[in-house]
């Protein structure tokens, strides 16, 4: 299976969730790290490349909601995908509004969860280009 570009975090404390979920994504391929908590996966340094976040959207302690406005006000702007066990319409809208890519309730669909993942790591991506391409302008000499 060829290497796909990007690492896809898991932070669902539902441990065979998280092990279901870790071992689709590693058979198609993306590089995975999975956390049992919002705490745990903010003890993690900043990857530095393109990444996702697959999120459970409820969870002891921190919520998923809750951890994607910590990293929001870290400056850390990483594509979701929310999951849950217990979804309902206002909070889907509520993930959605809050810049989720999907919102999935479990048990969900295999491929939906990796176009999905897809989908984000490209969003991802053209973001860390436009941030090298910014970088890259910005060390023009200027002219005049």
């Amino acid at each position: 299976m060829m290497q796909r570009s990007g690492i896809v975090f898991i932070v669902d404390d539902d441990a065979s969730v998280r092990r279901g979920v870790e071992r689709l994504l590693r058979a198609a391929g993306y590089q995975v790290e999975a956390f049992a908590s919002a705490a745990e996966f903010l003890r993690r340094r900043e990857h530095d490349g393109p990444c996702c976040l697959v999120l459970d959207i409820r969870m002891p302690g921190m919520t998923g909601l809750e951890l994607r406005d910590a990293l929001l006000a870290a400056g850390r702007d990483l594509p979701i995908i929310f999951v849950t066990g217990h979804g309902d319409i206002p909070m889907a809208v509520q993930a959605m509004k809050a810049g989720a890519i999907d919102f999935l309730t479990k048990p969900f669909d295999q491929q939906v969860l990796l176009e999905g993942v897809g989908q984000a790591l490209a969003k991802d991506a053209g973001r860390w280009a436009e941030r090298g391409e910014l970088i890259d302008i910005e060390r023009l000499p200027s002219s005049g």
